[in-house]
């Protein structure tokens, strides 16, 4: 199937007034998961024309530091997706605790980068855009259109960039757990 690059999604829906904004329930790690998964499928454009504005502003102050920081955090999360799909208990582990598999990949790279020189391009280049495309996503309630797209995206009618990674990721699978349910539920 083509990859399909997702609309850019019009600054009012993106952000919008404090009503479509809420604390998500930390008691349900579930649905607040589910909450950042359907955001960063829906927003994905968006929250890469932001990534690309703070990376640019970043990369434009230090250049040689950003290549080095963007390739040391791309290549530690390439070996923690191939470690994790070769060893059943980070697999396991990835699965139960997504957010625990990123922190490990976000301090790894912290860690060798601290080694090879900048932390702070670091910090504001590559943590910080990672940072408000979270928060964003925790924070932002979703609406109809958010989840039909997201519900295209989990049942394999369409493929996009965001998709790929939460696939690598394994947070997709889980919505399409949930849409089988519901259709056996609905047929019972």
């Amino acid at each position: 199937m083509e990859v399909q690059v997702a609309p850019l999604r019009a600054w009012d829906d993106f952000f919008p007034g404090s009503d479509r904004f809420a604390r998500p329930d930390f008691k349900d790690i579930s649905k607040w998961n589910n909450r950042v998964v359907s955001n960063l499928l829906y927003y994905q454009t968006n929250y890469l024309m932001v990534a690309a504005t703070v990376v640019s502003i970043v990369g434009f102050l230090s250049p040689l530091n950003m290549l080095i920081g963007g390739t040391v955090v791309v290549l530690v999360f390439m070996g923690f997706v191939w470690v994790s799909h070769n060893k059943d208990i980070l697999r396991k582990l990835k699965k139960q605790y997504p957010s625990t598999f990123v922190v490990a990949i976000m301090l790894s790279s912290y860690f060798l980068i601290s080694y090879l020189g900048d932390v702070m391009v670091f910090m504001f280049g590559i943590t910080l855009p990672l940072l408000l495309m979270f928060v964003h996503a925790s924070l932002r309630l979703r609406n109809i259109k958010n989840k039909l797209e997201n519900k295209m995206e989990g049942i394999g009618l369409k493929k996009t960039p965001m998709g790929i990674i939460l696939d690598a990721l394994e947070q997709q699978e889980e919505s399409i757990n949930k849409l089988a349910d519901y259709i056996t539920k609905v047929k019972e």
